[in-house]
């Protein structure tokens, strides 16, 4: 592989120049001087490619990809991505000040600018056993610090709606560092979200409906449209580019290695195109509007700017023909031009083996509350549904999709696990298992028998993290020696497992596009409607635990 070219000198870039400040699109010459735009000059004419800001992911959980930061730039700027808000709320649950440390140090190996947020909450609730706990103390010397540049989501809206005092304190402290605080509002709509938008609270990623967006932006909020593995949410909420988009921005907020092979924030920009919207908004959505909403210190093609931009084929087709980042191309042709660079590895896991008996549901009832996944949400139905007993116990029920699902904890050698119900995941025989499980990071597995689900769990204690799938006489695990949420291996080689990793668990019967970052979600208690910890069947509707047996 090619090392990233260094510009030296005076060098300069002949095509059309996409001006988002101005709102103009010009054949122009842009000469670049130790890493910086030193002059943008008009020309009668320009070659076909054109020139323009580079892309920003306004709202990223870097960890998602299951590489490390450094590694992310590999894959990223492939696509023109040149900056992220990037929230360390998946480490920080794992390893609290130390994990947020590791994101920002192995962030500055990489090209891409990472700009880090203060996580609000870790643990994210009281309902789960974290491996970290992070108070206002720690929040505030955070964002003391110039490595952090905002108030990462606030997951914890009821406690903003009630006026919780840990919370309203974090709150205080961003607004005195002059520092935005990200949202994450679910659904929340009338009165509470009224409360919750005043409370100087700023952007929200979970609409999911046009309603939901048009309200919270009536409010003054910013609407981050999503696009990731798991919640799909531009299709619904894309229009909002034709009717507000100086509030939008585009975001991806979890995205698995696979995907990130094929695209970035590039393919929503490319979609939204393909749509007919004016090119000029769509690209202010990808580039200006975060930049001056989180005060980022990435160029946006303008004389004395740092020279971040990408070249582009054209308006319509969007591929991206090369990225550069400060001066430096990182990106040409399609192929990345950094090298891969070994990561160090840190981690908290505690778990021990398990026993297929410790997977049992003892039968105390006949009817049974039923976790419904759903493809490509992070939401889930509940169903209330006859149990399928045998010699006193639950047993998993194939022919009606359902299936047991577990939570262990990862930071107790001895906890009991907690497990119930689950609908949608098909699975026609053995089972899978990931320490990718939002926000704690436990163990989940789902499968057809106590026993697939013990042997997947079992793989991931050896490996003291990752994901994998089982089947009778066959297995395939990816390690996540990093947190049990990154991999300290090439990239390209992680996508390639991962996708592998998928073809194996459709093969058992699965038809979610994206089965492992499902899982992940069914234990996001902050998403309704019904979610699993590690201390049992969770109703985040009511935000309290709930019974598995109905009668």
């Amino acid at each position: 592989m090619q090392p990233a070219t260094q510009l030296t000198g005076q060098t300069r870039f002949h095509g059309h120049i996409v001006d988002v400040v101005a709102g103009e699109i010009f054949p122009g010459l842009i000469e670049i001087c130790d890493g910086n735009i030193a002059s943008i000059q008009r020309t009668p004419t320009a070659p076909p490619q054109w020139i323009m800001p580079g892309l920003i992911d306004a709202h990223i959980h870097i960890e998602s990809t299951m590489l490390p930061p450094s590694e992310f730039s590999r894959l990223a700027t492939v696509h023109g991505t040149v900056a992220t808000i990037s929230d360390p709320h998946e480490i920080a649950n794992v390893l609290g000040m130390e994990g947020i440390r590791y994101m920002i140090e192995d962030g500055q190996r990489g090209a891409v600018k990472f700009y880090f947020g203060a996580p609000s909450c870790v643990p994210a609730t009281c309902f789960e056993s974290a491996g970290a706990t992070m108070d206002a103390g720690q929040i505030g010397q955070l964002l003391q610090s110039s490595d952090i540049h905002y108030l990462s989501e606030m997951m914890n809206f009821p406690g903003v709606i009630h006026g919780d005092a840990e919370v309203m304190k974090k709150i205080a402290l961003a607004a005195a560092s002059q520092k935005p605080v990200d949202g994450h509002a679910p659904g929340l709509r009338g009165k509470d979200v009224a409360t919750y938008i005043a409370a100087g609270i700023t952007t929200d990623h979970e609409c999911t409906t046009l309603a939901e967006a048009r309200e919270k932006m009536a409010l003054g909020m910013h609407i981050l449209i999503r696009e990731g593995s798991a919640a799909k949410n531009f299709n619904d909420l894309a229009p909002l580019i034709q009717e507000n988009y100086a509030r939008c921005m585009l975001c991806s907020d979890d995205l698995h290695p696979d995907d990130l092979v094929k695209g970035h924030i590039n393919l929503l920009v490319k979609r939204a195109l393909a749509l007919g919207f004016e090119p000029m908004h769509v690209l202010r959505c990808a580039s200006l509007h975060p930049v001056r909403h989180y005060h980022l210190d990435v160029g946006l093609l303008q004389a004395g700017d740092p020279a971040d931009f990408i070249i582009v084929d054209n308006l319509d087709d969007f591929n991206v023909l090369s990225t550069c980042i400060n001066g430096t191309i990182v990106a040409a042709g399609g192929a990345s031009l950094l090298p891969c660079q070994p990561a160090t590895t840190i981690n908290h896991f505690l778990a021990c083996a398990r026993t297929a008996a410790d997977f049992r549901i003892p039968a105390a009832g006949s009817q049974i509350e039923v976790m419904v996944a759903m493809d490509g949400q992070v939401f889930t139905r509940r169903e209330v549904v006859e149990a399928t007993v045998e010699q006193g116990e639950v047993v998993a029920d194939i022919p009606r999709d359902l299936l047991k699902i577990a939570v262990i904890n990862r930071y107790q050698s001895d906890a009991k696990p907690a497990v119930a119900i689950i609908r949608g995941f098909g699975l026609r025989r053995g089972a899978i298992a990931s320490t990718v499980a939002h926000d704690s990071h436990h163990i989940i597995a789902t499968g057809t028998s106590d026993a697939a689900i013990c042997k997947a769990v079992n793989m991931l204690v050896r490996e003291k993290g990752g994901i994998c799938a089982v089947d009778d006489d066959s297995s395939m695990q990816l390690p996540l020696p990093i947190a049990g949420l990154m991999s300290d291996r090439d990239g390209y080689q992680v996508a390639r497992r991962y996708a592998g990793l998928n073809r194996f668990v459709h093969d058992l019967g699965c038809p979610l596009s994206a089965p492992f970052m499902t899982l992940s979600f069914m234990a996001l208690l902050v998403i309704p409607a019904l979610k699993l910890s590690d201390k049992g069947l969770f109703d985040s509707e009511h935000f309290a635990f709930t019974p598995l047996w109905r009668c």
